[in-house]
């Protein structure tokens, strides 16, 4: 049985941890806040930038572009977002699981995909299993500007106009709450399920349409990247938030059972002294 000191040391070490979580709950909960308003305020702009694309792409008949168009697949590419810390509960090893799940059901060697990683956390278990990781980055704040990803979005989707590879798969989380969050996988390119909600208008086009679509496709899917980025930051700290909930309260509960053995054990201590005292001095009389 642990000493009186013991359980001691232990309540006074978890009290230290509980601090510790709850102080990270409200950091985490204040960064979710901002990133949640970041998230939802580019819905807009990409709700808009798909509209203008779908209305270029499907406003007239013989329009083409190589973003546009299915060819052959010899080589997929993976978009992976994760972040850069743990502590975060299921968060990031969701989105692993599930990209690389489809990677080794789609693929018979490695020489027929490969990785673009954001986050430190996938990009350190692609490596260590031997995929191939053609760009990463590292390091991004807690609310990324689209500058921050501007040279790896770009490159990925320059990769795919110059024929690396054949088509682009994006893996994120998904912010549905502050405690729900879904792994989400989109076919990114190419860009074959361009669609808008409202009428199909027709325009009188200067340059012409396709020049158009060389400024805008590459833009558009650099801005899915970013928004996916943006919707990932959102799941990453609400998952932060509800995982050091879990600990804190898990600490509290720790705190109260120990509390509770600390004062039986002390009890049983006493009762152990009073019973030697009362016995030494039965022993005396005798």
């Amino acid at each position: 049985m642990a000493s009186l000191r013991d359980i001691k040391n232990r309540i006074n070490s978890t009290k230290k941890t509980s601090q510790i979580t709850k102080a990270m709950q409200m950091v985490s909960a204040s960064k979710l806040n901002r990133a949640e308003n970041n998230a939802k305020a580019f819905v807009p702009y990409m709700e808009k930038i798909q509209e203008v694309v779908a209305n270029v792409a499907l406003g007239a008949s013989g329009v083409s572009h190589p973003m546009l168009e299915s060819r052959t697949v010899k080589k997929t590419a993976y978009i992976v977002i994760t972040s850069d810390r743990g502590l975060a509960g299921a968060y990031n090893s969701n989105i692993i699981r599930s990209a690389y799940q489809a990677m080794t059901e789609r693929h018979k060697s490695n020489d027929e995909f490969a990785v673009i990683a954001i986050g430190k956390m996938g990009l350190n278990f692609f490596k260590k299993r031997g995929v191939p990781v053609i760009s990463e980055i590292t390091g991004l704040g807690d609310q990324p500007a689209f500058a921050d990803i501007k040279d790896i979005a770009s490159n990925a989707v320059n990769m795919f106009a110059d024929g690396t590879f054949d088509e682009l798969y994006l893996y994120y989380n998904h912010f549905v709450s502050a405690i729900e969050h879904q792994v989400t996988e989109k076919k990114l390119l190419p860009l074959t399920d361009i669609s808008t909600s409202t009428k199909v208008t027709s325009y009188e086009f200067e340059p012409s349409q396709e020049e158009i679509l060389e400024v805008l496709l590459p833009q558009y899917a650099e801005s899915l990247i970013y928004g996916a980025l943006l919707d990932g930051k959102a799941s990453e700290h609400a998952a932060r938030m509800t995982a050091m909930k879990s600990a804190t309260d898990n600490a509290k509960e720790l705190i109260s059972n120990l509390t509770l053995s600390f004062n039986r054990a002390r009890q049983a201590a006493i009762t152990q002294e009073i019973s030697e005292i009362v016995g030494g001095a039965a022993a005396q009389q005798q």
